[in-house]
């Protein structure tokens, strides 16, 4: 069972990127990010794209110019995450093949973002925006855009994300920090997809 919850590992080393990554599946988490402000990110997306791509949505986080579409798409990224709302990283994204997540904050970036061809919306810094600020923004999208509050959204109030139209979320630190092992990692990870278990119930 695939859910809609990135992780999105900010900071992870290229050695730990394959012990992580089958944690996460193992748990029911198939969809990962390495910010591009980690340590060798692209070799960390290549190795885990290597191990996992043929059953895990592996890309990049933090990715700011079409430059960096390209080379996420060389090491066999195929998700494309952005604090910002670009145009050109969404129109390259959409050129290779890629799913295109950029964040937004108003209606302006959201319907900017959906006319440039995003896969879906990533609602940043969730924390400032809220679920009431998620509800009104849903009364003026088209129907069916997903979109996935990053940020100040965790175990502890999916369920008040999922009531105000959250499709899904981006887990950072509440998920994985650098310095942590494998199994430290993976008691996070369950009792994240347990808790989005029980608020999607």
């Amino acid at each position: 069972m695939s859910r809609p919850v990135i992780a999105i590992l900010r900071g992870l080393r290229p050695s730990e990127a394959e012990p992580i990554g089958r944690v996460l599946l193992d748990a029911g988490i198939d969809r990962i990010e390495v910010p591009l402000n980690s340590p060798d990110p692209l070799d960390s997306i290549a190795a885990l794209a290597a191990a996992f791509g043929d059953r895990a949505l592996i890309g990049a986080g933090t990715v700011l110019s079409a430059q960096q579409v390209d080379q996420v798409a060389k090491a066999g990224g195929r998700l494309i995450v952005s604090p910002n709302c670009d145009a050109q990283v969404i129109g390259r994204s959409v050129a290779l093949n890629l799913q295109s997540w950029p964040g937004i904050f108003t209606p302006t970036e959201a319907f900017t973002a959906l006319s440039a061809g995003a896969t879906g919306l990533k609602l940043f810094p969730g924390s400032m925006a809220g679920p009431t600020g998620l509800a009104a923004l849903r009364a003026v999208l088209p129907q069916g855009t997903q979109v996935y509050a990053v940020g100040g959204a965790g175990p502890e109030n999916f369920d008040s994300w999922i009531k105000a139209g959250a499709d899904g979320f981006g887990i950072g630190s509440a998920l994985f920090k650098p310095g942590m092992t494998p199994s430290e990692v993976a008691e996070r990870a369950r009792r994240i997809v347990s808790a989005f278990d029980t608020a999607t119930a």
